[in-house]
């Protein structure tokens, strides 16, 4: 028996502490006894270990850790949208290759996705770029696409089907079918195909609200030819301009796309399809995390008419227009620099007949303000031709408005004007000071035509050059006033000095079209 200590022959006052030095002792032996109990049970041969684990502290632990958030996961949603993706194949005949033998664009020359195309450095920055053309070989390509409706009908985009003669789809479960192109629109380069074969095709939804910045998106496609592939990103950026057209209002993503995903779908998280991917920005070559989708509104709109009748139909006010910079703005005296400057209306156009002239700014459409130029080109291209549309419009300093019928864009751009002034003919002209250039009368210049200032020489460190002012334009207007001499130029810039204007707004004409140009005004 272990002996204890006899606390009763110590002084009263001592005996309570003893005691309690006592029982501490007691229990810190008691628990190493009980700690080496347990480490000897635990690692005994008739132990199991799934006891270590059953205790009541450890359960707490993995309580907390089931509470924990784990990273997201995107297979559920990709299990459910993936069968609805395609793989989309097409042939071109010989005949349509060799036509084309210098040409390593795969559109159109001329169109807006030709334009994109060289903008942004070749073949490597289309995702669903053809094979080589010319040479005598057939050519051959693959893209996206995704079925939007469960009779087989398809979106891809434009450059994937254009001037094919055979195209193939696979689907995700491996099987082929022939399909049809039933229409296309260049303008936002989408395309319509019907896949023969069934009637129970998995199909995919076009989202009804737009995307925030930083959303979660999927991307699924072929790229490099490997169907079925899933990439995932954010969305990066809205209302991209990329240089393809006025109808320019791209998703950017940084999902990995690459070439082959063109045509295909991005997924939002609900399983929606945001965007259609058609390009993507690739100084490398390979994906660099920017990447552009068609928005799923845009989709709607093109897809319904399609549909209806293989084609797009748009609305058209007849007008060339240009955004409104903050020197514009300063010198029309707009607080803002909002709104879409009518460079010229088209003759005999809806615009035209309407009373809308060079240097008004629309305003707005229907009571919804025009942020810039290319939402007023978007708003009304959304409109079917026919609609009443009523304009706000900024007209010689004061505000009015004007009802018009739209008319249909044409489908193709008239030709323009002759490109190149006659440069031969240039004289040396009169010095307009404080804007470094020097203009002669339109009518004394071979090929300038009759009207205006033709600009013979540009000084290419003045204010002139710095805003794109070049040999051979013509000066129509100057603070919008006609001009047909350097000294009507002069008269209308002391003008605007004298109403303590910082810039002085011109209209001129250059390769056929006209724009406005404010250059600031020297002081003095």
């Amino acid at each position: 028996m272990t002996d204890r200590p006899d606390l009763s022959s110590l002084p009263s006052d001592r005996q309570p502490r003893r005691r309690l030095l006592a029982a501490r002792k007691f229990a810190l032996m008691a628990s190493v006894v009980a700690g080496l109990g347990v480490a000897v049970y635990g690692f005994g041969p008739s132990a199991s270990p799934s006891n270590i684990f059953s205790s009541p502290a450890q359960a707490q632990v993995n309580n907390e850790v089931r509470k924990v958030e784990r990273p997201v996961g995107f297979a559920d949603i990709v299990e459910r949208v993936k069968p609805s993706v395609i793989s989309v194949k097409v042939n071109i005949k010989e005949k349509s290759a060799s036509n084309d033998d210098n040409d390593d664009s795969p559109f159109q020359p001329g169109s807006p996705m030709e334009r994109f195309f060289r903008r942004f450095g070749g073949p490597d920055g289309i995702p669903g770029l053809r094979g080589p053309r010319g040479g005598g070989r057939a050519i051959t390509g693959q893209g996206s696409g995704f079925f939007i409706s469960a009779d087989g009908y398809a979106v891809t985009n434009n450059h994937v089907v254009d001037g094919a003669d055979k195209v193939e789809v696979t689907t995700d479960d491996g099987k082929t079918h022939s399909a049809k192109v039933i229409g296309t629109d260049q303008r936002t380069d989408l395309a319509l195909i019907k896949v023969d074969g069934g009637s129970n095709f998995p199909f995919a939804k076009l989202a009804d609200a737009k995307p925030r910045i930083g959303d979660w998106v999927l991307a699924v496609g072929n790229p490099f030819g490997l169907g079925g592939t899933v990439t995932a990103g954010i969305v990066s950026a809205m209302g991209r301009d990329i240089g393809n057209g006025p109808y320019d209002d791209f998703i950017q993503i940084d999902a990995p796309v690459n070439k082959g995903n063109s045509g295909g779908p991005a997924f939002s998280t609900d399983g929606d399809v945001i965007g259609v991917n058609t390009a993507i920005y690739s100084p490398s070559g390979g994906s660099v995390g920017i990447a552009f989708s068609i928005p799923a509104a845009t989709v709607k709109s093109v897809v319904a008419q399609l549909k209806d009748r293989g084609s797009v139909s748009r609305g058209w006010i007849g007008v060339q227009i240009q955004p409104v910079t903050s020197d514009i703005a300063d010198s029309l005296g707009m607080k803002k620099a909002e709104g879409a400057l009518v460079a010229e209306p088209q003759a005999n156009g809806p615009a035209a007949k309407a009373g809308i002239e060079s240097g008004d700014v629309i305003t707005a459409v229907n009571g919804d303000p025009v942020k810039d130029a290319r939402e007023l080109a978007r708003t009304i291209g959304g409109m079917p031709p026919g609609a009443t549309v009523k304009l706000n419009v900024l007209h010689k300093g004061s505000d009015k408005v004007v009802n018009l019928t739209l008319g249909q864009l044409p489908n193709t751009l008239e030709a323009k004007a002759d490109n190149d002034n006659d440069k031969k003919g240039l004289t040396r002209g009169t010095d307009v000071p404080k804007l470094g250039m020097t203009v002669a009368p339109a009518n004394s210049v071979a090929g300038a035509g009759r009207e205006g200032v033709v600009v013979t020489e540009v000084d290419p460190k003045s204010a002139a050059a710095e805003r794109g002012f070049k040999e051979g334009d013509v000066i129509l207007e100057v603070a919008g006033k006609s001009v047909s001499s350097a000294g009507d130029v002069r008269d209308a810039i002391s003008a605007a000095r004298s109403d303590n204007k910082n810039s002085v707004l011109m209209r001129v004409k250059s390769g056929g079209q006209s724009r406005f140009v404010a250059i600031p005004l020297a002081k003095g």
